[in-house]
C-alpha cells in the first residue's frame, strides 16, 4: 500500500501485530529490502514489515527533510516498532533511537555509524558532498548511479542484486537535496547519547568492509545493550549480497533476545 501525502511512501508486507520497519541507503528505494523484508517476517512470528522511501527518493522524492526531521518523519509511519537501517538509513535510525526513544523498541543497524567526531571532518565531508550533489545535478541520474556502483565499497554487489533499475527511478533534484540536507557531515555526533541508550541494538557489517566493521564494533560497545555481527564474505551492501545472512541475523535476534542479554561480538 502507498502512504497518504502527508506521510513518507511506504508499503507494508505482512499483517501481524508487531511492526518492522526498513529503511534503505542513500540511492535506493523501499524495494531494495522487499527480498530481506519479507524472509524475517516469515521468520518472526506475529510480524509485518513498512519498508519506507526516504526524502528525496522513491515516491518520497518531492520531500526535503534534515536527519533529524527524517528520524521524525520514520517514526511518524512506523510507530512503537523494530527499525532496521541501512547506510543511510542506519544513521536515521540511530536518530531515531535517540530523539524518538519511545517509538524504537530495536534498532538494527546495517553498515552505519553514530557520526564523525571532528568539527573539521564534518565540515570536510559536507565539502565533498556539495561537489558530489553538484555532479548528480551536472549529468544526471543515470551517469551518476553508473558512477555509484562502479565504487570500489559496491564491488561485490552482484549485477543481478544491485538495484540500479530502482535506483533510475529516483531524480537529480531529490538525490541532491538528500546529500545536502543528510550528509554524514550534517549530522550531530550520537556516541555519547548512544552510551546512555539501553535500547537493544545490533550492528552488523560486511567483513570487507573494514571501515564499517571498524564503526560496527563501536556501536556494539558504546550501546550498554548492543551486539556485533560481522557477515562473512560481504561488503557495504551487506543486505543486497547476502540477504539471507542479514534476515538470519536479523530473525535470530528478535526471537531469541535472552541469548543477547549482555554485549557480545562475533
Amino acid at each position: 500500500m502507498t502512504a497518504p501525502l502527508h506521510q513518507l511512501a511506504h508499503e507494508v508486507i505482512g499483517d501481524g501485530p508487531h511492526p518492522l520497519v526498513f529503511v534503505h541507503g542513500f540511492t535506493q528505494t523501499r524495494t531494495s529490502w522487499r527480498t530481506v523484508a519479507q524472509t524475517v517476517v516469515a521468520g518472526v512470528p506475529a510480524s509485518r514489515a513498512m519498508l519506507i522511501d526516504l526524502p528525496g527518493h522513491g515516491e518520497s522524492q518531492q520531500v526535503a527533510a534534515d536527519i533529524a526531521e527524517t528520524a521524525r518523519l520514520i517514526t511518524e509511519c512506523g510507530g512503537q516498532a523494530t527499525y532496521i537501517g541501512y547506510s543511510l538509513g542506519a544513521r536515521v535510525v540511530l536518530h531515531a533511537l535517540i530523539n524518538q526513544p519511545n517509538a524504537v523498541q530495536r534498532a538494527v543497524v546495517i553498515s552505519g555509524t553514530a557520526g564523525l567526531a571532528t568539527p573539521a571532518e564534518r565540515d570536510e565531508r559536507v565539502a565533498a558532498d556539495e561537489l558530489l550533489a553538484q555532479r548528480i545535478e551536472a549529468i544526471g541520474v543515470e551517469a551518476f548511479v553508473d558512477e555509484w556502483l562502479a565504487l570500489p565499497l559496491f564491488a561485490d554487489v552482484p549485477l543481478a542484486a544491485n538495484q540500479r533499475r530502482e535506483r533510475l527511478t529516483n531524480t537529480a533534484q531529490g538525490l541532491a537535496t538528500s546529500l545536502r540536507r543528510c550528509g554524514q557531515g550534517t549530522q550531530t555526533p550520537l556516541w555519547n547519547e548512544l552510551a546512555q541508550i539501553t535500547t537493544p541494538l545490533l550492528a552488523i557489517a560486511g567483513s570487507l568492509d573494514a571501515k564499517y566493521v571498524a564503526h560496527a564494533r563501536r556501536l556494539a560497545t558504546t550501546a550498554p545493550q548492543a551486539t556485533l555481527r560481522i557477515i562473512p564474505d560481504a561488503g557495504h551492501a551487506t543486505h543486497l549480497v547476502a540477504p539471507q545472512l542479514v534476515a538470519d541475523e536479523i530473525i535470530h535476534w528478535i526471537t531469541n533476545p535472552t541469548a543477547y542479554s549482555t554485549p557480545t561480538t562475533s
